[in-house]
């Protein structure tokens, strides 16, 4: 499906910007989707397989790679009086690559001032 033109300027958005604009429908699934979600240190790393794995299914996704960050973790988990606590951003890295009309989109997600942040790396055509 082609996108169509602004109705005020007539822009139509370029390739680079719909690769991104793939990108962030893939990072709002994967964080949307899964915040909130129960987690311990013997499930953090089924937990990532899935996320990476759910989200590669999304047309233009060509790899998604989520790490757990097992020192915040552990450190959550011992300051309460649970087995689990529940998925946030500050417990996950994320990196994805999208591809999309020729063009490879790098895309990122880290903590910064306490705030899960998606960031565009790069777009290149490879």
């Amino acid at each position: 499906m082609q996108p169509e033109p602004d109705a005020e300027t007539g822009d139509t958005p370029t390739p680079a910007e719909r690769a991104c604009f793939e990108a962030g429908i893939k990072f709002g699934s994967l964080y949307h989707q899964f915040a909130g979600t129960p987690v311990s240190l013997e499930s953090a790393d089924s937990l990532a397989t899935a996320m990476a794995e759910a989200i590669e299914n999304q047309p233009h996704c060509r790899s998604v790679t989520v790490d757990v960050d097992r020192e915040a973790l552990k450190s959550a988990l011992e300051a309460s009086s649970a087995d689990y606590t529940e998925l946030t951003g500050r417990f996950i890295e994320v990196a994805m690559v999208i591809e999309y009309e020729g063009l490879m989109v790098e895309t990122s997600m880290t903590m910064e001032d306490g705030y899960p942040l998606m960031a565009v790396e790069s777009v290149t055509r490879p």
